[in-house]
């Protein structure tokens, strides 16, 4: 299975805020951090808003942050929440369908894998803050 770029989008930004906890951070910083379109960010950012994982703060001194702690946010939920579907064939005008089993198996695969993913909190994701921050220091020349 392949998660969209959409769902990467969503992981990185709530990564991104998760080890930033002190301090409001605005979309052009993560763009530029991750060197990714600020535009598409701008969407992700606000589709996470109305779920409730992000808040924002407007204004010259606003931006954005984590709406609840890093552990009470599942991975799982975020998957299903930018994620249109998770049909991983097109069984509905397939002929052998009915006597297929292939259908039962990609079930029970993709149940697997969201049971991970429900396993898992943001906070899981960043064990090492310190180096995960690390890797956004700008590089000597």
């Amino acid at each position: 299975m392949k998660l969209t770029r959409y769902t990467d989008y969503a992981l990185r930004v709530l990564l991104y805020l998760s080890a930033r906890p002190e301090r409001l951070c605005s979309i052009s910083e993560m763009s530029r951090s991750y060197g990714i379109s600020q535009n598409h960010l701008m969407k992700v950012v606000h589709d996470l808003g109305k779920a409730g994982f992000v808040a924002s703060a407007r204004g010259r001194l606003g931006g954005i942050r984590l709406a609840r702690p890093p552990e009470e946010i599942i991975i799982g939920s975020v998957v299903r929440h930018t994620e249109d579907g998770f049909d991983l064939v097109d069984c509905g005008s397939c002929i052998i369908a009915p006597a297929c089993g292939l259908t039962g198996v990609l079930r029970e695969a993709l149940g697997a894998f969201m049971t991970v993913l429900d396993s898992h909190t943001l906070a899981d994701l960043l064990n090492n803050q310190v180096d995960f921050l690390s890797l956004f220091a700008p590089k000597a020349a």
